[in-house]
């Protein structure tokens, strides 16, 4: 019997009423019910300061270390990026940052790409605006690229998304909800066929 897929889910906010944490949660349930083994973490929950080589020289955060630990850990991410100024947000890159600083004291941790290389990553957004975040996802991209992480074809921008979702926190449009589990299936399908090459 095939083991299920390890999938990582996380929003690049902590704001309470967050439309991007609403659609990591939808994409969770999408991930479970195709069978994935969902991780769905907040970034609020992982006590990170602004990122700082010399800080960092005084010793990597714990909470950087565990995120290490967690990314490394799954072949396949969805990351739900809110956009801030036609951008990602500080949030994300600052998470990016730490996750990706090779920590010289400990040998498990001398790469900075270990957490992200080969990993397939599905990217969503969404925005009140008309473009529903996709110029944070333009941006995003390569950032992940350079990390050598695979990103899916499909990528999904949810606008309107104040007007997006019901009182239960689901999407209320079919062309909405099937864009996202395209972008979910999508990246279930290529990390389960890489993990196996």
């Amino acid at each position: 019997m095939t083991q299920p897929l390890p999938l990582l889910i996380f929003a690049g906010s902590t704001r309470a009423q967050s439309h991007n944490r609403r659609l990591a949660h939808v994409a969770a349930d999408m991930a479970r019910a195709a069978g994935a083994q969902v991780t769905h973490i907040e970034l609020a929950d992982f006590d990170l300061p602004i990122y700082n080589a010399d800080l960092e020289a005084r010793g990597t955060p714990a909470a950087a270390i565990r995120l290490k630990e967690i990314f490394h850990a799954h072949p396949a991410w969805v990351i739900c990026s809110p956009e801030y100024n036609g951008s990602y947000t500080g949030l994300l890159k600052n998470t990016i940052d730490w996750v990706s600083s090779p920590v010289k004291s400990d040998p498990a941790w001398t790469s900075g790409t270990k957490p992200f290389a080969g990993k397939v990553v599905g990217l969503l957004s969404a925005s009140p605006g008309a473009l529903g975040g996709l110029r944070s996802l333009s941006h995003l991209t390569p950032l992940l690229l350079n990390l050598q992480c695979w990103l899916t074809p499909k990528q999904f921008a949810l606008s309107r998304a104040a007007d997006a979702f019901d009182a239960e926190g689901q999407l209320i449009a079919e062309p909405a909800r099937q864009a996202v589990q395209g972008v979910v299936e999508q990246t279930l399908w290529a990390a389960a066929r890489l993990s196996n090459a």
